[in-house]
């Protein structure tokens, strides 16, 4: 994590640090970063303030965005589990479920819910491996995309990140009952409208893989500002100095949010560091 020369204002800045969240937040509801996104934060950069991105997205994802950026920035992945250098293209820091524990989440699972479907993010998120009865909807990815061999193959490695589907349930009941099931076993969130669970080693969570960095770089809560929209950013949101809940956040993030900014497509994250940085 680097910044370009300080600028003089430096000093007179209110936070050090920007962490946000991708999906739902920097970027718009089609994927695209906005011109108007992609300059504040040079801006920003210029003056002596970094991003860093925090998601639940794997490494293998980030490309998309960084595309669409003068510079990559570097990336909590994984719910927290990966810390990611774009300019390496090094992992600085893993923090995967392990082979013991994906055993016993995953036995735990199968006996509560009849008819899950589970896939595993492994090889530090850069390859993901799903049930033959995991619904497939991402094209493109044939090279890191692949059913499992053997039902044993899932728990034989550590993961970054299991997820667990229900096609039967209902999103909000479906997260209780996981939640419910694995306790402190293992961190368990979601992210999506759908009966998708996203599970993590325990202690494993935005927060926890954004305070590894900052405190690798000198920084503390006080000097972050954070931006997220849905549950899994609410551990992130707790921890930063300045909490900011999109205008489409997860009535769950707007309980922890110090304010609401516009939505991710009316370029929430933008305005809110045009008008807290003066920009």
């Amino acid at each position: 994590m680097h910044a370009s020369a300080p600028d003089p204002r430096r000093a007179a800045l209110p936070y050090r640090l920007v962490a946000t969240d991708i999906d739902g937040t920097l970027i718009r509801a089609d994927g695209s970063l906005s011109r108007r996104t992609a300059e504040t934060l040079e801006r920003l950069l210029t003056a002596g303030v970094p991003t860093v991105l925090c998601t639940g997205r794997p490494v293998r994802w980030l490309g998309q965005l960084y595309d669409q950026m003068v510079e990559p920035l570097p990336a909590i992945c994984a719910n927290g589990a990966i810390v990611y250098d774009p300019d390496t293209d090094e992992i600085l820091r893993a923090a995967p479920l392990s082979a013991e524990l994906l055993l016993d989440v995953t036995k735990r699972l199968r006996e509560a819910v009849p008819d899950v479907a589970l896939a595993v993010e492994v090889n530090d998120g850069r390859h993901f491996l799903h049930e033959p009865t995991w619904p497939m909807h991402w094209d493109g990815e044939h090279h890191a995309v692949r059913v499992l061999s053997t039902p044993e193959e899932l728990t034989s490695a550590p993961a970054a990140k299991l997820l667990a589907r229900s096609a039967d349930s209902e999103p909000a009941e479906f997260y209780e009952l996981v939640s419910r099931v694995l306790g402190d076993t293992a961190e368990t969130t979601h992210s999506s409208s759908s009966a998708l669970v996203e599970i993590s080693a325990a202690g494993v969570t935005k927060a926890a893989g954004l305070a590894w960095l900052c405190e690798r770089e000198g920084l503390g809560p006080a000097d972050v500002i954070g931006f997220g929209d849905m549950p899994n950013d609410v551990p992130l949101l707790s921890w930063v100095g300045h909490a900011v809940a999109m205008g489409n956040a997860h009535p769950a993030v707007r309980a922890v949010a110090d304010e609401v900014a516009p939505t991710n497509d009316e370029d929430g994250v933008a305005a809110s560091l045009e008008r807290i940085f003066e920009l």
